[in-house]
């Protein structure tokens, strides 16, 4: 019929070409008329995509202006669908706003405003006719209900790849799809097929034969009561257990195997999944033993609880330092022949009381040293009673300062001047003094600019730890890591806060995670920290491999020093800034700064520790026992400061800072 309506057409288009176009008055400028002819959908067409666009195609070109929504026209049950006309080459086209419904008849037409580029117009309207594809309803169901849940089912367009899912429920499992009460072949519990008409499919369940599980019961003790509820049960059934305590008994619990089954009430409901043996615990009736000490501090008791009744009982009373034992009081009433242990059996709940009273304090004596003896004054010692809190006081003579109190091993006790702390024995503290051999402060112009990273006394990449009581003055940052990975220091930080603090040090702790503007505060500093570094690295040098870099006792002047191998500084040195404000020192080393135990860098001549810097690019800083050290410690890799090692000026790491009962005081 197609090719029929074509042929049609065309022998139409020779009539008109050359007979003229005859249907109007319009005078043809060219002689052809123009036709349509050939269309997408084609007329009559049926099983049409609801995606498909529309055209038609004429048999000259047209003027574009007149293929519009008013000549190109598509409908459907009498009303005009809207979509978008466009036209190109010889060819108009349709695109429907919306996908097409399905088995619906569209029209399509052609109008007479449509005309060729010469101006001679569509001789009648050009009509023609499609249908859409159908739909089609799959309904699925379950057999019997309870054996499962299918999915899938629905109305769906005619072609349409549909997959239905059976999935048996619990004790049960997926037999087979039918139709009509066919077996579907092939068809298992995800099943695909393409639609081409309505279907009505059931999945098929059976009941998979069940197992029993044995359950037995009993009573612990056997005189402690009865249980009820052992058998055989079929799996997945709910069993129910029972314990009924006998006279002078309560239940306490089930077990199995030895094991407390949580949760598992007197009447124990389960589902069985497998053999059960449980036994029944029965406790005998119990009381209490309520104790408590007069006055509180006075002492502490033991023997308290809930015990079976008719046992033998034993309560203890422990007087605290400073107190003795006097009684034991039943409603305020004493308890004759009680002493400290009481022993009774016990027929009924109890509260008793231990009381206490003070006994005469002990003393004991507080004996302070100044170390040198020179170095300060030291105020405070003397006899105490026990217990007491004695405040003691260091003040640091003309040209000392104080660093700390140490006991009479040498542990330090504070790093505060004036202090108090409980006595409980003989106490020996020695007040420790330096002399004021270090200029303090910052300098206007430093040798090597930190950036940010001056305003921390430490900071680090990858941790900062203590142990012992260490004392930084400053502030203390790491980053990238977190703060976890700063130990030691007991860090106190409140909810949302910017910082932390800790009682070991007299600053303001940072870490990345802590409230703006910190995180940005850290990054910056450790890309300073970093440029810094390589800005100390690429000064020009004064002096090279001086000493080989073994220095022990020198004075040295001012200017850039390097070294392409270790640093180690045995016994001290001493750095004279010539009468320079701030002179300049800058220690370039290529392998490790190693500072021997006890060493003392020395500053003179206007030398201050703000403007020192020892750049250190090997694996570590480390600065011995008791080092007293001056100036920046940029490192590649670690910083550490060994026992009462003190530096005043900066830890600056590219990995971690240790310190172990160290002092550190920013400039």
């Amino acid at each position: 019929m197609i090719a029929k309506k074509l042929l049609t057409t065309i022998a139409f288009a020779f009539v008109l070409l050359f007979s003229g176009c005859a249907k109007d008055d319009f005078q043809e400028v060219d002689g052809v008329c123009p036709l349509v002819i050939s269309t997408i959908p084609t007329s009559d067409a049926v099983g049409v995509p609801l995606n498909q666009i529309i055209t038609a195609t004429f048999n000259e070109v047209m003027k574009p202006s007149t293929i519009t929504s008013t000549s190109f026209l598509v409908s459907a049950n009498g009303a005009q669908i809207a979509g978008t006309v466009t036209y190109a080459g010889s060819t108009a086209t349709f695109t429907p706003n919306a996908p097409l419904l399905p088995n619906t008849e569209y029209t399509g037409t052609i109008t007479t405003l449509a005309s060729d580029s010469k101006g001679n117009f569509l001789q009648e309207n050009y009509v023609w006719t499609f249908t859409t594809l159908k739909t089609f309803t799959v309904g699925v169901s379950s057999n019997p209900t309870i054996g499962g849940i299918t999915a899938g089912g629905g109305t769906f367009v005619e072609g349409t790849t549909v997959t239905l899912t059976a999935t048996p429920n619990p004790l049960y499992t997926f037999d087979n799809w039918t139709e009509g009460g066919a077996i579907v072949p092939g068809a298992g519990a995800t099943y695909q097929f393409v639609l081409a008409g309505n279907r009505t499919l059931v999945a098929n369940y059976s009941l998979i034969p069940p197992t029993q599980f044995a359950v037995i019961v009993s009573s612990n003790p056997i005189l402690g009561g009865v249980t009820t509820g052992a058998g055989l049960y079929d799996e997945g059934l709910s069993v129910t257990v029972t314990a009924t305590p006998n006279a002078g008994f309560t239940f306490a619990n089930w077990t199995e195997g030895g094991v407390i089954v949580p949760g598992a009430t007197a009447t124990y409901q389960f589902v069985i999944a497998n053999d059960r043996t449980l036994v029944a615990n029965y406790v005998p009736v119990q009381f209490t033993i309520a104790l408590s000490s007069s006055p509180l501090m006075g002492g502490t008791t033991g023997g308290a609880g809930t015990f079976d009744t008719g046992t033998t009982r034993t309560i203890t009373a422990t007087a605290a330092v400073g107190y003795d034992f006097a009684n034991w009081t039943e409603g305020g009433v004493i308890v004759p022949g009680a002493g400290a242990s009481y022993q009774f059996v016990l027929t009924g709940n109890r509260t008793l009381v231990a009381n206490f009273v003070v006994e005469p304090p002990l003393q004991f004596t507080v004996m302070l040293i100044a170390d040198p003896n020179d170095g300060g004054i030291v105020t405070g010692g003397g006899s105490f009673d026990e217990g007491s809190l004695v405040p003691i006081s260091a003040n640091a003579n003309a040209g000392y300062t104080f660093v700390n109190w140490t006991d009479i091993n040498g542990v330090e006790v504070s790093t505060n001047g004036t202090f108090e702390f409980l006595l409980t024995e003989d106490s020996t503290l020695q007040a420790n003094f330096i002399l004021d051999t270090v200029a303090i402060g910052e300098c206007p112009n430093p040798a090597v600019d930190l950036g940010t990273a001056k305003n921390y006394a430490i900071l680090a990449e990858s941790g900062i730890s203590t142990t012992g009581t260490t004392s930084v003055t400053g502030d203390m940052g790491i980053f990238p890591l977190e703060a976890t990975y700063i130990t030691g220091f007991d860090l106190i930080l409140t909810a949302g806060a910017a910082y932390s603090t800790s009682s070991l040090v007299t600053g303001k702790i940072y870490a990345p995670s802590y409230a703006v503007p910190t995180p940005t505060n850290l990054n910056t500093a450790v890309n300073d920290m970093h440029t810094a570094f390589t800005t100390a690295n690429g000064l020009a040098v004064d002096v090279t491999e001086y000493l080989a870099g073994n220095l022990n006792g020198q004075t040295l002047t001012t200017g850039v020093y390097k070294w392409g191998t270790g640093l180690s500084i045995t016994n001290g040195i001493t750095l004279d800034g010539g009468g320079q404000d701030c002179a300049k020192f800058v220690f370039i080393i290529g392998q490790d700064l190693t500072v021997g135990d006890g060493a003392i860098i020395t500053l003179t001549n206007g030398a201050k520790a703000d403007n020192i810097f020892w750049v250190v690019a090997g694996s570590k800083a480390e600065l011995g026992t008791t080092v007293q050290f001056q100036g920046n410690i940029l490192s590649k890799t670690l910083i550490s400061l060994n026992t009462g090692a003190t530096i005043n000026g900066r830890l600056l790491a590219q990995t971690a800072v240790t310190l172990n009962a160290a002092t550190v005081v920013k400039p």
